[in-house]
């Protein structure tokens, strides 16, 4: 695969659930869209699919039906209403698929090395939390994204996923994307929090991404089950993910050399 089509992976994750991560993922598959780069967005979270919900969709097939019955990847793979827009959904309330392991890792990205091609950038949404099918998905990407809020107990469980995929999985490349923030500097006082952390325990430099604005038209977008960057376009949320998306598609460029020499996900994630 030449560098103009190579696909960067990414991983949103988060230390505990209630930070607004799935809503990020979404989002940010639909800004990296309106930047131009064909997105793939996957649901991760096994057991307790959410992006589906959050769009108001009835996907006729999931990322369990890949595993559970064979299932082809164009079986499963959902048109988001844009061309190069697609997601992989999950199933929610599924428990015989909660923990993968090695043989089901690498049966899915054998099936996903078939379309992969076709896009820029892949985004996974993850499971909150440290479990090992987090810690294995989340280190298959190239690059983590991060999602905390300015709470001392967000800040807290991100240090602490941090720490257990730098020192269990060897992840490095971690951005942090701070939500739910009143102002700039709110963002970035906490984010320097958790960076000094990481920097002194763990002697781990971890990337500023932006942050995204408190906003009445998130909520409103989750109940009217739209993406709040198509629900409310010109909303502060909305021009904070466009932003965001643009540091995306530019860690693309600047990471090409990095992604064409390795996998788009790795398989060696699970323990052995």
């Amino acid at each position: 695969m030449d560098n103009q089509t190579k696909t960067l992976s990414i991983s949103i994750m988060s230390g505990k659930g209630g930070v607004g991560k799935t809503n990020i993922a979404l989002n940010l598959a639909f800004a990296l869209h309106d930047e131009g780069a064909n997105t793939l967005l996957i649901d991760c979270d096994l057991g307790l699919a959410n992006l589906d919900v959050m769009l108001g969709i009835a996907p006729e097939g999931s990322l369990h039906d890949l595993l559970s019955r064979d299932a082809e990847i164009e079986d499963i793979l959902f048109n988001l209403g844009e061309k190069g827009l697609d997601l992989i959904p999950a199933a929610s309330g599924v428990t015989d698929l909660l923990e993968l392991d090695e043989d089901q890792q690498d049966h899915v990205i054998n099936k996903l090395d078939k379309i992969l091609k076709r896009y820029k950038c892949l985004v996974l949404d993850i499971g909150a939390g440290i479990s090992p099918t987090v810690q294995a998905f989340a280190s298959m990407t190239h690059h983590q994204i991060v999602v905390i809020t300015p709470e001392p107990t967000s800040l807290t469980d991100g240090y602490a996923l941090i720490k257990v995929l730098y020192t269990q999985k060897k992840a490095r490349n971690f951005h942090v994307l701070v939500n739910m923030v009143g102002s700039e500097q709110e963002a970035k006082t906490g984010f320097e929090r958790l960076r000094a952390a990481c920097d002194k325990f763990l002697n781990l430099r971890v990337n500023y991404l932006g942050f995204v604005r408190q906003d009445k038209s998130v909520p409103d977008a989750v109940r009217s089950q739209k993406p709040f960057i198509r629900f409310a376009p010109k909303s502060l949320p909305s021009k904070d993910i466009a932003t965001i998306a643009r540091r995306v598609v530019d860690l693309r460029k600047f990471s090409l050399d990095y992604i064409s020499s390795s996998p788009v996900l790795k398989m060696d994630s699970f323990d052995k």
